[in-house]
């Protein structure tokens, strides 16, 4: 049996509350999305930063999880801190908001008959009484997730190529381009799950060719399309 993954559009906008069941033997490679996740993993409240290469989920053999994972761009004004600061990192949650508060929360979510759930209602909680997201960087990120150009992106953003790049860092972890690539992987990889030719599949995502795509999936996800395949 392979591993169980379910996930639900989340009411906080953008995101998506999901469960992750993985059997003994098995590993669940997490691949670069963009994303920032607030994660319940063996009682514990962790944050997963964004990703620039595949990373192993971080669920003990034949356990399971639960996440909350935010659009782009989204997190760090409600975790209160610079996507680039957690990049490629798994962190406490304990790290970043104060010892007590996490207590509590802890206990709130490990007392949840649905611990995605209970995430969510952090969340939620959260957002209300924080900022919201830099919409400019929003916008960035629903441009370049259209397959816009980084150049274009900027142009219609009213950014200058520094400040795009220096902002990108703080909502996205990375760089627009680098960010542009993890999209563009994701169109693809979505386009080849529902059973588009490879070569199809990697047009239309925006790759220059198939060998193109499979360049990126070998350094951004550290396998090739029929492993990934095979893997989910």
């Amino acid at each position: 049996m392979g591993d169980r993954y379910e996930e639900r559009a989340s009411r906080l906008d953008g995101a998506k509350v999901w469960t992750l069941t993985v059997p003994p033997g098995a590993a669940h490679p997490v691949l670069p999305d963009g994303c920032m996740d607030l994660l319940w993993i063996g009682g514990r409240l962790l944050v997963a930063g964004p990703d620039t290469r595949a990373e192993p989920a971080s669920v003990s053999d034949g356990g399971g999880a639960a996440g909350i994972r935010f659009a782009p761009g989204t997190a760090p004004a409600l975790l209160g801190v610079p996507a680039h600061e957690l990049r490629d990192r798994r962190v406490a949650l304990a790290g970043l908001w104060p010892d007590a508060e996490v207590r509590e929360l802890t206990e709130r979510v490990a007392e949840a008959a649905d611990p995605a759930a209970a995430l969510e209602e952090i969340a939620l909680r959260r957002a209300a009484g924080t900022a919201p997201p830099d919409p400019v960087m929003t916008y960035v990120a629903a441009q370049l997730d259209g397959g816009r150009s980084v150049a274009d992106t900027a142009r219609a953003a009213g950014l200058g190529a520094r400040q795009l790049h220096r902002r990108s860092l703080a909502a996205f972890g990375y760089g627009p381009k680098t960010l542009a690539r993890v999209l563009r992987l994701q169109r693809a990889l979505a386009l080849v799950r529902s059973k588009t030719p490879y070569a199809d599949a990697a047009l239309a995502a925006g790759c220059a060719d198939q060998a193109h795509l499979a360049r990126e999936m070998r350094e951004l996800a550290g396998t090739t399309l029929t492993g990934y395949l095979a893997s989910s």
